[in-house]
């Protein structure tokens, strides 16, 4: 049994709250464990320079944790650029744009931040299955404005994303900061869901302390969809309220 007495292929609690930041275009508190971490969406018009008069959108994310998210004070943003905080943005950008459809979007931005209050392990996973909810959002804002035709929304699919390590030789789906700090193999999976097919967006997978093998690998993939299937339905839900 692990530390919060969960089964190795059963998520943390989990909960949404759509609409949490009222004046943006799309937001959501999203809640796994005792990691929380605030999404929200901004519509901008325009585009980057290297895209203008493409017709095309774009859509970027910023991540970063308040000082007292963990259980040490992290420093504020400063000049000094965050390496780990720059790699994330850039993983929670690259898996929005897998599901947007940038090329109907025209030529607005979608500009995501994700800031996390509390941090328990599994930040940048819940990072972007909040976010996708706040995307749609922003999408439905700029559907109601006029500046997206009426239809369907500019959507090429559903992400979320989830971790699952080895911790003690045993699979497990979701893990908390305790276990994360442990693993034998650390890893963080994005979906995308295109009908009733998942679809791999990146996989970040780290051999901490132990190697492992295809076998290995393959179950571990198989509890990341599993994971990704109810974290889907969340998802649902709170676009549905």
């Amino acid at each position: 049994m692990r530390i919060d007495n969960r089964t190795a292929d059963s998520l943390r609690a989990c909960s949404v709250q759509p609409g949490f930041m009222p004046y943006a275009e799309g937001s959501a508190l999203m809640i796994t464990g005792n990691t929380k971490v605030i999404c929200t969406a901004t519509v901008e018009e325009g585009v980057p320079p290297f895209m203008k008069g493409c017709g095309e959108g774009w859509l970027t994310a910023e991540y970063a944790m308040l000082p007292r998210a963990t259980e040490q004070r992290n420093r504020r943003p400063g000049a000094k650029p965050d390496g780990r905080a720059t790699e994330i943005q850039r993983l929670i950008g690259r898996s929005l744009r897998a599901a947007v459809d940038l090329s109907r979007l025209g030529e607005y931005t979608i500009r995501i931040d994700c800031d996390v209050l509390q941090a328990d392990g599994g930040t940048r996973t819940a990072s972007i299955t909040g976010a996708y909810i706040a995307t749609v959002q922003a999408l439905r804002y700029m559907q109601q404005q006029g500046w997206l035709p009426d239809g369907e929304l500019p959507l090429l699919g559903q992400v979320a994303a989830v971790s699952v390590g080895i911790i003690d030789g045993e699979p497990r789906l979701d893990l908390c900061y305790e276990e994360d700090s442990r693993a034998d193999v650390d890893m963080n999976v994005i979906m995308l869901r295109k009908g009733d097919n998942f679809e791999l967006v990146e996989v970040q997978g780290t051999a901490e302390h132990n190697s492992f093998g295809r076998a290995q690998l393959n179950e571990l993939l198989d509890l990341a969809e599993l994971g990704v299937d109810k974290l889907m339905q969340l998802q649902n839900e709170a676009l549905a309220e």
